[in-house]
């Protein structure tokens, strides 16, 4: 999706003439590419536009909305010209859609830009790379186009093609009076899972009846109370939306394509071709195309770039160039597939019809077959948003492959115009592109001198620039250059030779007088050796790059007048082909014999000089690792001093030396705090720890009480490393730090831990032990907690996650240290409390009061300054002279943990439960910390499905827990989790598909609620904002037309209010069902709340209160504490070094789609 992300940034540079002081060439900026071969136009992406992209291609395919557009001219609409106006009326939507769709008709490019379009609906950068819902966009792109067209003749456009009513019929099963609404529709949401066909996802969506009953009865106007009633849908569309058909190419060429394609070997005679085509259109190449295009053997000869006869012309197959590859997306759920229809209507004989689908996917449009749509949509993924056509739709005939057919003529003009435009540019585009340059090097004007080639005169002489066309072959070239070198000889040969620091040096010949540049792999700024292959100014070339010419920088010793050696070093520079020996050094500088040294540093200015081994001297300058710049001593090999050391420098011998840091971390007194240690990875720590003592002048008993420790980053000792392990086995690398430390390593059949006690743990706290990896758990942590100072038998032992909290507990208490995979270096913490047994919970129980008195139970919605209060009660402080809103109290006492077995099931639990007789009223005001059992009457409790069971998330309840039979184990509570209970007036037993939802109703002339009221939805019909409505409805016995309904968002303080219409914006296609509660933006749950406005007494469309005014305002307090919190800590930050990691940036909220529309009322 993100491919042509950047496909509009052109600009790009050659760096091919480096250190040559050359201009850099600049590439042109590049036209569009043209249309492929499917003639078929696809959009560039923005960067998160493919739901846009998609839409706009599907309504680019309905004729009947292109040529309603069409039919809007310039009176109506204006122009874009005046957009900028002030008094102008442009209607900028319209034309910009209408100018895009031009684009994609008639403009010869492989993709149109939508830069224009997303412009004139307001949109910015960061919209634009933002994905979105194609349904919402859908309804929004359709409301600003009937906004745009008010006052036009197109007013009713959209309304005159996608438009349907639904009528619903709810007839009452007593007095039989039917009541009727009619709601209008511009698209339908089904569910299609376990579905057979579209007819039957319509069918049980909109015309089987639905049957009010039991506890979902219908409240009868006639009769004046609940009643049984059934209701029924029925929908009159009067256009289905799209079809995704295409009826306006045409094209022979493509249908002889996609016949020869669904070939295996794209082979066929020529006589099957015509009987497949007969086969696939319906009608036979005479009747349909001979008129127009002759003969079929004909047409095949004059396309012969994209068909290839035989030599008989008996078989006809596809160019490999031309042949169709069907590309399979990544991203199959924002492509979009068209079905093209090359025949013509199936008539009353029902002939059938030839279909060709294409796989539209932003700029890239390809054919595809219909058993490869077939195995897309057989898996996970599914269509999200189809749009349909009616099939009883004939398309005149001079529409068909016309693409010019109702354009307006203005779109006409400009769109020719900026054909012949394209035309031009390519043309200029091409020409620069496939011209580069290259720089010949003449022969007669170079001469070879130490090792490489030198000009003789000057390099501007010796050298002349010509531009060529990179598509021409190396014999154009050859013959070029003649034309240019009037005076030239005998045999021309071409040699690529590049610049090395000794010179010119010759590389590779060029062969092959019929292949290309590109083919030969000449590249742009090459340089060209022109010569006659052998020689130059009489002297034999040497060419290749085995023997690339070395500049190396050799020292050895003065001589003497007597030739005897002097105590002083000569740097001089000698050029040495590569595959030369290095024993030809001596040769060069005229020395007998002595020993030769290679600077082995890698760094500059740094020098570790090698000696090279007299076996070695056979060995080649590559094959020895040399390289231009390298340097090499040569010294006497009777010569004991070496004239290095006297001049201050060190050499070392052949194996590689390095070093590790070590510091005196013993707490005793030494001359020195630490010490470098030379060491290879093949040295043993025991020696580094021997010699660090000596070298820290300790005490030589420490050699048997001590060991060595790595320091990490943040200076933390690790685990000590055994004094047998080499370097390398202790995985530590060179230059890194070490702690000499008092104590002894552990042996092979012992383990060094870390422990801290409780789950907090601070950086430094750690404690440290070493224990037999054969102790048990049970032991070791009697040995923790013997260390700690702490005693009791209510202590566990957990494992530290990666996160540094506790995580996976030792639950075998048997079991050795070794059998749980524990090794040095891990980290165990002492937790308060004993583990349950295996297969057993531990659930903290917690108390729940949804409501009661204010002056008991306070608001607990911010849970920032939520506190523990006394007696176990979380709390939060409560706003002051603020009106009460039950929707925001909730307070959670803690009773005390139960330890109960996985296999028991939620009911069980509940039973477990119960409270001291003080807690009759109210639960009182002190709850004892543990828990008693006495029976459930004392606490008047008749059964367990009298209490509600919640999960504690974040301090407040969370998940509901259902169904009493249910095992707890299948509930996948975990060991961490806690349970709350709310004791309820009425026994209840929920099922799978009941949602509890706490409804409030607006008191009227307040802005304020009522307290809440438990409701229970049976969502076994859907999650559908109707069935909802009609749930509350009925409850509260007031008629669905007069109730509004909203759901709180206690985190935001405001309220979502529910629309009344039936189709309900869905957040992305993978959704199962569509019209959803469950999906974005609601996300409803158990627990939630609801508002409950009565039009009949309020009218407004207001659901907020007072406390979430003062808890906006709030938050907003917040956010600017915390924008100047963050802008102070980044001016402290300004001197940082750039190396420091800076806080990421936080992520702003997801903004809502929108298009932005002028009044033209």
């Amino acid at each position: 999706m993100f491919g042509d992300l950047f496909e509009e940034d052109y600009s790009s540079v050659s760096n091919d003439h480096y250190g040559k002081g050359k201009k850099l060439k600049t590439k042109a900026l590049e036209p569009p590419a043209p249309r492929e071969f499917t003639n078929l136009s696809g959009i560039r992406n923005q960067g998160g536009t493919c739901y846009l992209n998609s839409l706009l291609q599907t309504l680019h395919f309905t004729p009947e909305f292109r040529e309603a557009l069409f039919s809007l001219g310039p009176e109506e609409l204006g122009s874009l010209e005046d957009k900028d106006k002030p008094d102008a009326k442009v209607r900028i939507i319209p034309l910009q859609l209408q100018r895009l769709f031009a684009q994609l008709l008639l403009l010869d490019q492989e993709a149109a830009s939508t830069t224009d379009l997303t412009d004139s609906f307001g949109w910015t950068s960061d919209e634009e790379m933002r994905q979105h819902d194609v349904q919402e966009l859908n309804r929004i792109l359709f409301s600003a186009l009937e906004t745009s067209l008010v006052g036009t003749s197109g007013h009713d456009l959209i309304n005159r093609l996608y438009h349907g009513t639904i009528v619903n019929q709810i007839v009452c099963k007593e007095c039989k009076n039917v009541s009727e609404k009619q709601e209008d529709f511009l698209d339908l949401t089904v569910a299609v899972r376990n579905v057979s066909g579209l007819e039957d996802a319509l069918w049980n969506m909109y015309v089987e009846e639905e049957v009010f009953d039991y506890d979902n009865l219908y409240h009868c106007g006639t009769c004046d109370r609940l009643v049984k009633a059934a209701k029924e849908d029925k929908s009159n569309p009067d256009v289905n939306l799209e079809d995704l058909q295409n009826e306006e190419i045409d094209d022979p060429l493509m249908i002889l394509k996609a016949v020869l394609l669904q070939e295996e070997s794209n082979l066929i005679p020529v006589d099957q071709l015509g009987q497949k085509l007969l086969k696939k259109i319906g009608i036979s190449w005479n009747k349909k195309y001979r008129k127009q295009y002759g003969p079929l053997r004909k047409f095949l000869q004059l396309h012969s770039q994209i068909f290839l006869l035989s030599s008989d012309e008996s078989t006809v197959s596809l160019l490999k160039d031309c042949s169709l590859q069907a590309e399979s997306d990544t991203r199959r759920n924002d492509q979009q597939l068209l079905k093209t229809l090359t025949s013509e209507p199936p008539a009353l004989n029902d002939r059938p019809s030839c279909p060709h689908w294409f796989d539209v996917n932003d700029s890239q449009v390809q054919p595809i077959k219909e058993e490869d749509i077939e195995q897309q949509f057989q898996g996970k993924e599914s269509a999200y948003m189809l749009f349909y056509r009616k099939s009883q739709l004939q398309r005149p005939p001079e529409a068909r492959a016309n693409p010019r057919y109702r354009v307006p003529c203005h779109l006409l003009n400009e769109m020719d115009a900026a054909n012949i435009e394209l035309q031009i540019k390519r043309a200029e585009c091409d020409s620069t592109n496939n011209n580069f340059e290259l720089h010949l090097h003449l022969g007669p004007y170079y001469h070879f001198f130490n090792g490489a080639l030198h000009p003789v005169v000057s390099q501007t002489e010796s050298m002349w620039d010509l531009t060529f066309d990179k598509r021409k072959t190396l014999g154009d070239l050859r013959q070029s250059i003649f034309q240019l070198l009037e005076f030239w000889e005998g045999d021309m040969v071409l040699s690529v030779a590049k610049f090395v620091p000794a010179g010119l040096h010759v590389y590779q010949t060029l062969d092959g007088d019929h292949l290309t540049l590109c083919e030969i792999e000449i590249a742009d700024g090459e340089d060209i050796f022109v010569w006659n292959g052998v020689e130059v100014g009489g002297i034999q070339i040497p060419a290749g790059s085995d023997c690339e010419p070395l500049l190396l920088n050799v020292l050895h010793p003065a001589t003497s007048s007597e030739e005897e050696q002097c105590q002083q070093l000569i740097d001089s520079p000698y050029v040495f082909p590569s595959n030369a020996e290095i024993g030809s050094v001596f040769t060069a500088c005229a020395i007998p014999d002595g020993v030769i040294l290679v600077n082995s540093a890698e760094s500059v200015g740094e020098e570790s000089w090698t000696t090279i081994p007299k076996e070695d001297l056979k060995k080649t300058f590559r094959e020895q690792g040399l390289r231009n710049g390298s340097s090499i001593l040569i010294q006497d090999s009777n010569d004991g001093n070496s004239l290095l050391t006297k001049r201050g420098k060190w050499i070392t011998s052949v194996n590689e030396v390095d070093w590790l840091q070590v510091k005196n971390l013993c707490q005793l007194d030494s001359e020195e705090e630490q010490v470098k240690i030379s060491a290879t990875l093949n040295t043993v720590v025991f020696d580094i720890r021997i010699k660090a003592i000596k070298e820290l002048k300790l005490m030589k008993e420490l050699a048997e009480d001590s060991c060595l420790r790595p320091i990490d980053r943040d200076g933390k000792l690790l685990c000590p490393v055994p004094d047998n392990y080499t370097l390398k086995e202790a995985e530590l690398k060179m230059g890194s730090s070490l702690g000499l430390c008092p104590g002894k390593a552990p042996t092979s059949s012992q383990l060094f831990l870390f422990f801290a006690v409780g789950s907090d743990v601070q950086p430094g706290t750690e404690m440290e032990i070493i224990v037999e990896e054969t102790i048990s758990v049970r032991d070791c942590l009697k040995v923790m907690l013997e260390k700690s100072g702490l005693s009791g038998d209510a202590w566990h032992l957990r494992k530290m996650d990666w996160c540094y909290e506790a995580g996976e507990a030792l639950w075998e208490e048997d079991a050795a240290l070794k059998e749980l995979m524990l090794s040095s270096g891990d980290t165990l913490l002492l937790i308060e409390g004993k583990l349950p047994p295996l297969g057993f919970l531990k659930v903290p129980i917690w108390w729940y009061q949804p409501r009661g008195p204010l002056h008991h139970w306070k608001s607990h919605q911010d849970q920032t300054n939520c506190t523990f209060s006394q007696g176990g009660v979380w709390r939060a402080n409560s706003i002051q002279d603020a009106p009460s809103d039950a929707h925001a109290e909730v307070s959670l006492r803690y009773l005390g943990d139960v330890e109960i077995s996985e296999d028991a099931t939620l009911g069980e639990l509940k039973s477990q439960v119960s409270l001291p007789p003080a807690a009759r009223t109210l639960l009182g005001i002190w709850l004892l910390p543990a828990m008693t059992l006495p029976s459930f009457s004392e606490f008047s409790i008749p059964s367990p499905a009298f209490l509600r069971a919640w999960t504690v998330e974040s301090r407040r309840p969370g998940r509901l827990l259902r169904v009493h039979y249910q095992r707890l184990r299948e509930y996948k509570l975990g060991q961490r989790t806690e349970i709350c209970l709310e004791p309820l007036q009425k026994e209840e037993n929920l099922g799978p598909q009941h949602v509890l939802l706490r409804t409030q109703m607006r008191l009227p002339g307040k802005r304020a609620y009522a307290l809440p009221v438990d409701l229970v939805w049976d969502t076994a019909r859907g999650w559908t904002a109707g069935s909802l409505r009609h749930r509350v409805a009925d409850f509260y016995s007031l008629p669905v037309e007069k109730i509004e309904i909203a759901k709180y968002l206690p985190e935001k303080f405001e309220w979502l209010p529910v629309p009344s219409w039936n189709q309900q914006i869905t957040k992305r296609k993978k959704k199962k069902k569509q019209d959803n509660l469950q999906g974005a933006p609601y996300h409803l749950k158990d627990g939630d709340t609801i508002g409950i406005k009565n039009l009949l007494v309020e009218d407004d469309d207001d659901f907020s209160t007072v406390r979430d005014d003062i808890g906006r305002e709030k938050q907003k307090a917040f956010a600017l504490g915390r924008k100047k919190r963050q802008e102070a800590l980044r001016v402290r930050s300004s001197d940082v070094p750039s190396g420091a990691e800076m806080p990421p940036r936080p992520r702003g909220p997801e903004a809502s789609l929108s298009i932005h529309v002028g009044s033209f009322r």
